[in-house]
């Protein structure tokens, strides 16, 4: 099992999660961030820190295609390791209904 990033992410990227891995298995884009699926130990640290509530198991129902796209940008993005400063409207974008489709990026972040 591990930990996916979801869309709710997109534009919150609030990076709370990023200070607690312990592997250290965030991806960082230009508007939010992936978890690495072959680096997770699903220690579940990550999950209860996010405001956004965009961290979830991957055995929810939905989870499929989120393991895939936080596999495919986690081998293309720049690891981060640790928090960095949220958009300034990011509590805006908490629960913003399609995201995904209206603001995701596929564009690197800076890391760090």
């Amino acid at each position: 099992m591990t930990f996916i990033v979801n869309d709710n992410c997109i534009r919150c990227k609030f990076m709370d999660c990023v200070e607690v891995c312990p592997v250290d298995c965030f991806y960082e884009g230009e508007n939010m961030l992936v978890i690495h699926p072959d680096e997770c130990i699903d220690c579940g640290v990550c999950e209860p820190e996010c405001p956004a509530e965009a961290i979830l198991p991957d055995t929810v129902p939905g989870a499929e295609s989120w393991i895939e796209h936080n596999r495919t940008y986690a081998e293309i993005w720049p690891n981060i390791v640790e928090k960095g400063a949220p958009p300034a409207d990011a509590e805006d974008w908490d629960g913003v209904a399609n995201k995904f489709e209206d603001h995701f990026s596929d564009k690197p972040g800076e890391g760090n």
